[in-house]
Formats: C-alpha cells, sequence, structure tokens
C-alpha cells in the first residue's frame, strides 16, 4: 500500500512541476513583436499577471497537499501506536485477576 501511495504522490508532483515550469515559460519576453506595440504591451502584462497567479496557486496546493500528507501520516502514527499500547496492556500479566479467578494462590 505505501508503495502505491508514493508512486501516486510522485506523479502528482512531476505532473505539478510540469505544469508550473509550462506556466513560467509563458512569463518569458521571447514572444515576437506585433504592429500595434501598445496593445502587445497590454496583453504580456497580462499574461504575466495570469502566469505568476497560476504559479503562486500551484504553489499554495501542493503546500497544502504535502501539509495534509505529513499530518495524515502523524495521525496514522499515532492510532498505530495507541493500538500497540492497547495490545499489550491486553497481553500484560494481572496478578489480580489471576488470583480472583483462582488461578494461583
Amino acid at each position: 500500500m505505501p508503495v502505491i501511495s508514493t508512486a501516486r504522490s510522485l506523479r502528482l508532483l512531476v505532473f505539478l512541476s510540469s505544469f508550473l515550469l509550462h506556466s513560467f515559460t509563458g512569463l518569458s519576453n521571447d514572444t515576437p513583436r506585433s504592429k500595434n506595440n501598445s496593445k502587445d504591451g497590454a496583453i504580456k502584462t497580462h499574461n504575466r499577471g495570469i502566469g505568476t497567479k497560476v504559479a503562486i496557486i500551484c504553489i499554495a496546493v501542493a503546500a497544502v497537499v504535502l501539509f495534509s500528507f505529513f499530518l495524515f501520516k502523524l495521525w496514522q502514527k499515532k492510532k498505530r501506536e495507541e493500538q500497540y499500547a492497547r495490545l499489550l496492556k491486553l497481553f500484560e500479566e494481572d496478578d489480580e485477576l489471576e488470583v480472583e479467578l483462582g488461578l494461583r494462590d
């Protein structure tokens, strides 16, 4: 099961990073010049603003996903420790119980 979740997490990370790199390439200034410079400048500024917003949103979503994954693993570890403590308590020797049942004097 951990192998599947690790592969899924890796696949998601690769997807998000490729999406982020794709949005960064849209931010470059290497676009061909059009005849009307005023419109071209407005479009570049608009695209740059959108690309930056998309990059920030992707980084925020990735941070939330990683934080959630960390909290889930922490919760699993805590639950596992509680179950182990319950198991140990179940199998530990209880002298009073044996005396009450008459198994030992």
